[in-house]
């Protein structure tokens, strides 16, 4: 959802975060989990890009887009 709302393809979040695509692209389908390493670099990219991840409270976890600065 993340890099979907960024407008992101596979490759420019590949790029930003400096993993594979395909690492990511198993990630997302379930394929594969991922090394800490890989998600945290995934992790750090969107969320340099403007991504906030919103944590489980009982409506279910997801994300959004910070506002811009006024």
């Amino acid at each position: 959802m993340a890099r979907a709302a960024l407008n992101w393809s596979l490759a420019d979040l590949s790029k930003a975060a400096g993993v594979h695509r395909n690492t990511i692209s198993n990630f997302e389908t379930g394929r594969y989990a991922g090394s800490e390493d890989a998600l945290a670099a995934i992790e750090q990219a969107l969320i340099a890009a403007g991504v906030e991840f919103i944590a489980e409270n009982g409506g279910g976890a997801g994300v959004r887009l910070k506002k811009p600065a006024p």
